[in-house]
């Protein structure tokens, strides 16, 4: 089975995660570790934790792929009541962890037990006040496994997939539970961390980042995961994006061996393009992303150019148009002998400004093909 590799965020991947399971390649899929917003950041405060909100989309972004819809993918996938008060939401975290729910009830009881097991270890670490308003329950599960396995996220992954039944693969870059993720700005400004990045000023969003960086409040440079070099090794194509360019795709090149990692992969490595631009590449151009890519990537040991595709999506309009808030991504590009770009109708036609996820997935599946014939000859 040929091995695609996914460096990405969270939903803009989904509809490409989708088909590329659905097309019979065995996916990995490589998530953010340093988020600090959303229901994760309050899990992370308190137990001092990586992220696993993106780690836990992306796995149920897979199940869906995969076909699994049982109901242990069904209690993953729920969450807590957003408009409740604090001892409202307690009782209702607890209708899950004391066995009250009936998709609990019908389970096999191994699967029961370690659910069960799972969500009593995460009540007991939090404590009685913890605000379970708006939390997930797979967050919840998954976070429970990391502690009740000394803290090793790998292995709650590994185990979480079983209970799931998924087979493909999802890893954080780092393990490190303690990254932060800031952003300088052309004007020499700092914006930290990762979610003050993703919500800049429409002004500091217009000034522009110059550079990131990914740091660890230890001090210590941010280490890879093994799990994640060993996913670069056997590829047969390693793919970047779609996604929050500055704050879920570039940062995994500034996560340590990384870099060196996927220069010595021997396999294509594909520039995925945003349809549209978002806060974090106004007035950007898709030349200007892939710049940024290249900054980035050389400033931390890359030699040769990064991209050997870059999929951009044509615009169809001799005119700015949005979608929403948001204006299309146009390219900007040449035609190089750097890489092989791909100009295509990549927006899905029923959902303006997402991607048609079996057309990427199309054009993936034939770059890996035209690689590997290379390979041989």
């Amino acid at each position: 089975m040929k091995k695609i590799v996914l460096f990405s965020g969270g939903s803009a991947c989904r509809s490409i995660n989708i088909a590329l399971c659905q097309s019979g390649v065995e996916v990995t899929r490589i998530v953010p570790a340093w988020d600090s917003g959303g229901s994760s950041k309050v899990i992370r405060e308190r137990l001092g934790i990586l992220s696993v909100g993106d780690i836990r989309q992306a796995l149920m972004t897979m199940a869906h792929g995969e076909g699994c819809a049982g109901d242990v993918v069904k209690i993953c996938n729920a969450r807590i009541s957003a408009n409740l008060g604090l001892d409202d939401a307690r009782k209702e975290f607890l209708f899950y962890a004391k066995r009250g729910h009936p998709l609990l009830e019908r389970m096999e009881p191994g699967l029961r037990s370690a659910i069960l097991n799972y969500l009593n270890t995460f009540a007991s670490a939090v404590g009685d006040d913890f605000d379970f308003r708006h939390g997930s329950i797979g967050n919840f599960i998954l976070t429970g496994a990391c502690l009740a396995h000394n803290g090793d996220v790998n292995t709650a992954i590994f185990v979480f997939r079983k209970l799931c039944g998924i087979n493909g693969n999802v890893w954080p870059s780092s393990i490190d539970s303690d990254l932060v993720l800031s952003a300088t700005l052309k004007d020499g400004r700092t914006v930290v961390p990762q979610d003050a990045i993703t919500t800049m000023s429409e002004p500091e969003a217009r000034i522009g980042v110059a550079k990131l960086d990914l740091s660890r409040t230890s001090g210590e440079r941010p280490t890879a995961n093994s799990a994640v070099l060993d996913a670069i090794a056997q590829a047969d194509l390693i793919a970047f994006g779609p996604g929050s360019v500055y704050t879920s795709v570039i940062p995994h090149l500034l996560v340590d061996d990384v870099v060196a990692a996927v220069e010595r992969a021997n396999c294509p490595k594909v520039l995925i393009g945003n349809i549209l631009q978002c806060r974090e590449t106004i007035g950007l151009t898709l030349a200007d992303v892939s710049s940024a890519f290249d900054f980035h990537w050389r400033d931390h040991g890359g030699s040769s150019g990064l991209f050997s595709h870059i999929l951009a999506n044509r615009v169809l309009f001799p005119f700015e148009k949005t979608v929403g808030r948001f204006p299309y991504l146009t390219d900007g590009l040449s035609e190089t002998p750097a890489y092989m770009l791909i100009r295509d109708e990549f927006e899905d036609a029923w959902s303006r400004g997402q991607h048609d996820g079996e057309a990427i997935a199309a054009s993936l599946l034939k770059i890996m093909a035209s690689g590997n014939e290379a390979g041989r000859a």
